[in-house]
């Protein structure tokens, strides 16, 4: 990207302003500092509780050891707030983004972030969920308790309140805590190593263990510490039943009661010794392993609401009179911060590789990868820090090398180019990563700057470029559909005097199959009085292929006119059939100058059928039927009741859903300008989706996308199925069909009865 030069009051500011790494470290400073005093303190102000329902802090444990833990533990806090400094400046190599938190957005955040801290998105898997719930709140808890016990530990007798009832409530809740934690930590261990999930088994490395392992330390060693402190100040004579309301570690006690009080006070500063050394280890590789998600996950999901639309791609500027010398992603730095703080806030969790159509059909794409080889290229080009490098976000094999800070060292461009758009990925991950923009990016670069593309998909750019659509058509065609059927077609320039503009798109004009949508939606229309026009062949391709595959210089082309005719006209409000075309149009083409009112076509049949101007009383159809849910309806704008609406309000249909569906619906295939290139790797997409639908034992299968259509209809015959016994069709046609049903019937009920002799 070109560089340009702040001003000097900008950089002046730039330069007063704290930087997160700065703020990292000065957190740990601040930590270790305050640890180091709490250990001070003490040794001159000798506050004790004079309660006999009370615990004492390091009671059984030499000096020595206090003076170890005091002077290690801040060292090692501020040690590690170092290491997250290193890994937040390499976030501070990225581009700009504008997450400000304002007070628009504030509640959107907080909501976000709650819905992450709460485990909302990770519960979507009831058992991962759970068992992620019990480790983190059981720590959590547990850093409470220990954090409650110090502050106990630095008040004078008069303040102090761990004694009687609410020491043994304390101790209670210390236990629970500590049980859950333990018992979460044993459940991962058992998911990772026993059960094995294919998601999980494939990126399991050495750490795993490691930070398992640690945990369980913890956890194990805290209740073994806590078994033999009671049990010493029982040997030695002390009564200790107020202690039963610590009920895993004083049943523990009484098992070692016939130990002699020198052997249980060399077991139980053995045991504090191993707690606190697993604390240490812990610290150790907070920032330098996975673990550090706990503290980037929450961040990331604060940050996760934008200006743009969820379907919109990030702006650019006007291609034609930009300075820019180089456009999308081919180094680190061409990402904004936001994307390569996702590389340190990834889980690893695999749950977006689970829902990759792409991956789950033998292509080379595995969105986790995308995240994670980012992170490796960053982390293996971190100059700031020491040796020039931080740990990646997972540990990678030796052999692997990274010679430069090109993305492209470590993802290839077959990678890039299987990737269906269809934001599964997104959607299914728990902490908000933005994986499809990173792709979008780098297939901008390889498009714009190195005209690494398929091959196939050049035919479709010339096309788009030559004759305004990417199936290569006579514009002069484009109203040819509606040769039979009372449709305007709008003169070039002329004012718009109709409530809305019906925007067919490429597919419903050129397409056979898609022809017979646009003609079923357009009786619909009439049917229900509403006043539209068409543009015929002053529509133009909204460019939604081009730009999904990196030519924003193609999309601006096919754009710019498109807005600057509809703008003229002074159109307000669009109908379209085409998910990619209402995507375009409602979310993308506002960053150009383009503002409408945009419908799409499942939406206003339901508002219509919802106010009785399309009356479905009698509407109806002996068939069993399942929904395809299209990705630029469904995840990329949230509209997933509409169509299933429409389909419900026809009577007679047996409705059943396929297995992957809503948010979890299998893409077709065809988004991310897929549509234009040829599948050659593993089974094809639209073939998987087409034997769920036919699974379903559904007769008819609905779709709301042109491209749906298309796919879903190749892929039942494809399989051998005909239309007479499974039909797929837009939702539109269904419904014109049921509708007509009902006409006949009607009509055959109403008839005369014939006479005798006819």
């Amino acid at each position: 990207m070109s560089t340009h030069t702040a001003s000097p009051e900008a950089a002046s500011t730039e330069k007063k302003r704290l930087r997160p790494h700065q703020i990292s470290i000065g957190i740990g400073l601040f930590m270790g500092v305050f640890t180091l005093m709490s250990g001070v303190i003490p040794n001159f102000t000798k506050w004790h509780s004079e309660s006999e329902v009370t615990r004492h802090v390091f009671e059984g444990i030499p000096s020595a050891l206090k003076a170890a833990f005091y002077t290690v533990i801040p060292v090692m806090l501020v040690w590690g707030s170092f290491r997250f400094a290193d890994r937040m400046r390499n976030w501070e190599r990225g581009a700009p983004d504008r997450r400000k938190t304002t007070r628009k957005n504030v509640k959107r955040r907080l909501a976000d972030y709650r819905a992450g801290v709460y485990m909302r998105t990770l519960l979507r898997d009831s058992a991962a969920g759970l068992m992620h719930s019990m480790i983190y709140f059981g720590f959590l808890v547990l850093l409470g308790v220990t954090t409650t016990l110090e502050i106990d530990h630095q008040l004078p007798e008069s303040l102090k309140f761990l004694h009687g009832g609410v020491y043994q409530a304390y101790a209670f809740i210390g236990d629970f805590a500590g049980l859950v934690f333990t018992g979460g930590v044993v459940w991962a261990i058992v998911r990772r190593y026993v059960q094995r999930p294919y998601r999980i088994r494939i990126k399991s490395k050495p750490e795993h263990a490691i930070i398992l392992g640690v945990l369980f330390a913890i956890g194990a060693s805290g209740f073994l510490a806590e078994m033999f402190r009671i049990a010493v100040s029982e040997i030695g004579g002390k009564d200790m039943s107020f202690e039963k309301w610590s009920f895993v570690g004083y049943p523990l006690s009484q098992t070692v009661d016939g130990l002699s009080l020198g052997a249980a006070e060399n077991w139980h500063q053995a045991m504090w010794i191993l707690h606190v050394v697993s604390f240490i280890v812990f610290l150790a590789i907070l920032p330098i392993t996975m673990l550090r998600h706990i503290f980037t996950s929450p961040l990331n999901m604060y940050l996760k609401d934008r200006e743009r639309p969820k379907g919109a791609m990030k702006a650019m500027p006007n291609l034609t009179e930009t300075s820019l010398e180089s456009f999308g992603a081919s180094v680190v730095e061409d990402f904004t911060w936001k994307q390569l703080l996702d590389t340190d806030a990834c889980t690893m969790c695999g749950r977006c590789t689970s829902v990759c159509p792409a991956h789950a059909t033998g292509k080379p794409l595995d969105p986790r990868e995308i995240v994670l080889k980012t992170g490796e290229v960053m982390a293996a080009t971190a100059a700031h820090a020491p040796g020039g490098v931080v740990s990646p976000p997972l540990s990678v094999d030796k052999e692997i090398t990274i010679g430069a800070n090109s993305l492209f060292e470590r993802i290839t461009a077959e990678e890039v180019w299987a990737c269906t758009t269809c934001k599964a990925c997104d959607e299914n991950c728990p902490v908000n990563i933005e994986i499809l923009d990173k792709i979008l990016d780098m297939r901008r670069y390889l498009s714009l700057m190195e005209s690494n593309f398929p091959a196939e998909l050049g035919n479709a750019y010339r096309s788009m470029e030559n004759q305004g659509n990417p199936w290569g058509m006579n514009q002069a065609e484009r109203a040819d559909w509606a040769k039979d059927l009372d449709v305007d077609v709008l003169d070039p320039g002329a004012a718009f005097n109709h409530e809305y503009l019906y925007w067919v798109g490429c597919a419903g004009s050129f397409d056979d199959k898609n022809k017979k949508v646009t003609q079923a939606m357009a009786k619909l229309l009439k049917r229900a009085g509403i006043d539209v026009a068409i543009l015929g062949p002053s529509e133009m391709c909204t460019g939604d292929s081009a730009r999904r595959s990196g030519n924003e210089y193609l999309f601006q082309m096919l754009a710019m006119p498109n807005i600057e005719t509809l703008n003229g006209m002074g159109v307000k409000k669009i109908i379209t059939q085409c998910p990619h075309c209402f995507n375009t149009l409602a979310n993308e083409y506002p960053q150009l100058g383009g503002n409408y009112e945009v419908i799409h076509h499942t939406q206003l049949l339901e508002q219509l059928i919802d106010s009785s101007q399309l009356d479905m009383r009698n509407a109806s159809l002996e068939d069993r039927i399942t929904y395809h849910d299209s990705c630029y309806l469904g995840r990329h704008n949230d509209v997933y009741m509409a169509p299933r609406k429409v389909v419900g309000s026809i009577k007679g249909l047996q409705i059943v859903e396929m297995p992957r569906n809503g948010t979890k619906g299998m893409c077709c295939g065809a988004g991310g300008a897929r549509m234009w290139m040829e599948e050659n790797v593993g089974t094809k997409v639209n073939d998987e989706r087409a034997q769920e639908a036919i699974s379903t034992g559904a007769s008819r299968v609905a779709t709301a996308c042109p491209f749906c259509y298309i796919m879903l209809d190749d892929g039942v015959k494809g399989a051998g199925v005909e239309e007479d016994q499974v039909k797929v069709a837009d939702i539109a046609i269904h419904v014109l069909e049921a509708l007509e049903n009902g006409d006949r019937a009607a009509r055959e009920t109403s008839a005369p009865l014939a006479t005798a002799g006819e």
